[in-house]
């Protein structure tokens, strides 16, 4: 079964969009979220994979980014109707979101997120992909201030919330298209990562000889 396949697991997961879930996830630290999300993009990649298991790694990432974009889209329908008022709900979730996704993407090429330095450059591609620049500079620690610093910089659209239930379908475009976006990034960092290191395994037998 894939990742969020089932209606039940969607409104698992949009459950986090209640005002209590909301302030943990405001207050939960970066680190501890990709270390926690590691574990689970384990699960989601190998399910994947054994879903798919003729497609190549590229075709996987994008099953994994049009996910989070059904998600995205679902919780620009619903943030929308409240219109500004729920603008900093909606950020946050989008950042939580973005997060996953590129946590699966990393885990998708095998990268070593245990790795401090590999953490350190997934949130800096994050930054990069919302206009904040490298992400470890600014230091933000929680998920709360990693979300103010996207909508003080204006990375995600923001037209269209302002205006209730016109917006929702305008918000829920952009957030897809948002996600499309991050998603790709990933990709070609994350194969150029790829490339980088199937390239220096093939040296190894000469370099020992």
């Amino acid at each position: 079964m894939a990742f969020y396949d089932s209606v039940a697991e969607r409104l698992a997961f949009m459950k986090k969009l209640t005002p209590a879930e909301l302030k943990k996830l405001g207050s939960a630290r970066l680190s501890d979220i990709v270390l926690q999300e590691t574990k689970r993009a384990r699960v989601r990649v190998a399910e994947l994979e054994k879903r798919y298991p003729r497609a190549d790694t590229r075709e996987l990432a994008q099953r994994l980014v049009d996910d989070k974009k059904n998600l995205a889209s679902m919780v620009g329908g619903i943030s929308g109707v409240f219109g500004l008022v729920a603008l900093p709900a909606d950020l946050l979730f989008m950042s939580y979101l973005q997060i996953i996704l590129l946590t699966d993407v990393a885990t998708l090429y095998k990268v070593n997120l245990k790795s401090e330095r590999a953490r350190g450059e997934m949130l800096d591609l994050f930054g990069y992909a919302n206009g904040l620049g490298p992400v470890q500079r600014s230091s933000p620690k929680v998920m709360g201030k990693l979300a103010a610093m996207v909508l003080e910089k204006g990375g995600m659209h923001t037209l269209g919330r302002a205006m209730p239930l016109v917006a929702a379908p305008i918000t829920a475009y952009f957030n897809n298209q948002h996600i499309q976006r991050v998603g790709e990034q990933a990709v070609r960092f994350y194969e150029g990562f790829d490339k980088a290191h199937a390239k220096a395994k093939a040296q190894r037998p000469q370099q020992a000889g």
